[in-house]
């Protein structure tokens, strides 16, 4: 469950952070055109260019010119019928109102619709007012927002949602409850507040769940991703029972034909039958070739244990690698990562962690689609591993995101590595896709801190920092 919690978390504070990266992302686009505008404020044919500019770019909400007087100069797209009039929305009136920046509080459109209103003032060489430059985001329809937080989503009964300052539901997978109020929770208190964490609640149908909550800044919004505690339960039963499937046929093949020779067979078949229990224990091979089988009929039985306890072996090391790879790229999930990492740490081995994530990985699969993607994602691995030492430790933790840990490497050797990784993936050409970058941000533990969630952090606001400025870059993460 502890582990559930971490996970929640992770996501929830992922998703908080890109949330955040999208909404400044908008916001630099619009600081963009409004320099330009600025410049032709009374050129009609700019206007109509530029915003129809914008709302193809961003392709996440339409775009508009306003006036100092609150009356539409221009519109993306094309909608004659409001051409010149006052605009008197919330959003608009709080643009007016307050002339900076600004990503307005959701409300109800008149046509009930749920939006935000991202908006850019304009200012002339002297610094007069010329009014603004903005974009409405339609929370209920299909969106850039919504398919960020969509990809997100997983099943058995796992799911994230996003709440406003209001405790208004701004995402849900369940788009009926948008626009909905949460109460009674106190994670949401917390969350609208800009604080983070984990906690064990139960939800607005009673249900008991394993949450994690992180703050969206840039918007005082909150994300949070939660997990039914009975779900998470159920798939540890489901492991036991697929164990239990497997090593069941082969007991209880053994049990009937020790029954069928008890009377017959003495010692061999006693001793064999005492190794019965011993059936998953990895030195059981060993111990059944040390049984002196001196007859026929044991020799037999002997080979028939021994063939079966090799066919469990192998199903339980494939067990074993399944529940700590990835599939796609046969790197280290994070389940197995962690356990390596408390390996590291027992052992009082330092380490570097070097957080790794494709720029623009999106766009590689809404281009070239997600077989193409998937190719990428096991290149990149293929790279990796290639660069990597005996003892490093290659995981791939999220959609596009590794891990590369480098036992006994400070921060300045793991950044030459980093670099010649960067450098490498940046020049090579793959099938159809070309060329891609990466961003890596770099930590160390006990360098940066013996927590290691605290390293795992220090990685992360590195990566951040990386993505930020320009990407295909690797950033040494700042102990201050």
């Amino acid at each position: 469950m502890n582990y559930t919690l971490k996970s929640n978390y992770a996501y929830a504070n992922k998703l908080a952070s890109a949330t955040d990266n999208f909404l400044e992302a908008a916001m630099q686009q619009l600081t963009y055109s409004a320099k330009i505008i600025e410049q032709e404020i009374n050129n009609e044919k700019l206007l109509k260019e530029e915003v129809t500019r914008l709302n193809l770019q961003t392709n996440s909400f339409n775009s508009v010119v306003i006036n100092k007087n609150g009356i539409i100069a221009a519109t993306s797209p094309v909608l004659p019928q409001i051409m010149e009039q006052t605009i008197s929305s919330p959003g608009a009136i709080q643009a007016l109102k307050e002339k900076r920046p600004l990503i307005s509080k959701p409300y109800m459109s008149a046509a009930g619709n749920l939006i935000i209103f991202i908006s850019h003032p304009l200012f002339d060489n002297a610094g007069n007012y010329l009014g603004y430059l903005g974009g409405s985001l339609y929370l209920k329809e299909r969106s850039i927002l919504n398919d960020l937080l969509d990809q997100h989503y997983y099943d058995e009964g796992t799911h994230i949602y996003v709440v406003d300052s209001y405790k208004r539901i701004l995402y849900h997978p369940d788009h009926i409850r948008i626009g909905t109020y949460v109460n009674n929770n106190a994670i949401i208190d917390d969350v609208i507040n800009g604080k983070g964490g984990i906690a064990n609640v139960k939800n607005s149908q009673n249900v008991e769940m394993l949450a994690g909550y992180a703050p969206v800044k840039k918007a005082h919004w909150g994300v949070i991703a939660q997990r039914p505690v009975k779900n998470t339960l159920a798939s540890l039963d489901t492991l036991i029972i697929e164990v239990i499937k497997r090593t069941l046929p082969m007991a209880v093949i053994t049990f009937i034909l020790i029954g069928f020779f008890a009377h017959f067979i003495s010692r061999p078949l006693k001793q064999l039958a005492n190794k019965v229990n011993t059936l998953d224990n990895p030195a059981s091979f060993e111990n059944f070739e040390n049984i002196k089988a001196w007859y026929f009929e044991s020799q037999r039985l002997k080979l028939a244990m021994l063939k079966g306890v090799s066919i469990l072996q192998t199903q339980i090391g494939q067990l074993r690698h399944d529940a700590q790879t990835d599939p796609l790229t046969g790197a280290h999930n994070r389940r197995s990562l962690n356990g390596l990492l408390n390996q590291l740490m027992l052992k009082q081995i330092p380490f570097a962690i070097l957080e790794i994530d494709i720029d623009f990985f999106k766009r590689v699969n809404d281009t070239f689609g997600h077989d193409k993607g998937d190719e990428a994602l096991k290149t990149l691995t293929d790279i990796i591993k290639k660069l990597s030492r005996k003892d490093d430790v290659v995981a791939r933790i999220g959609g596009e995101e590794f891990v590369l840990i480098l036992p006994n490497e400070d921060s300045e050797s793991a950044f030459k590595i980093a670099e010649r990784l960067r450098t490498t993936v940046a020049s090579t050409n793959m099938d159809i896709i070309g060329f891609i970058t990466i961003s890596i941000g770099i930590a160390t533990w006990p360098e940066h801190s013996n927590d290691i969630d605290q390293v795992y952090k220090y990685a992360d606001k590195a990566l951040y920092y990386a993505k930020e400025h320009g990407r295909n870059c690797c950033v040494i993460a700042d102990k201050n």
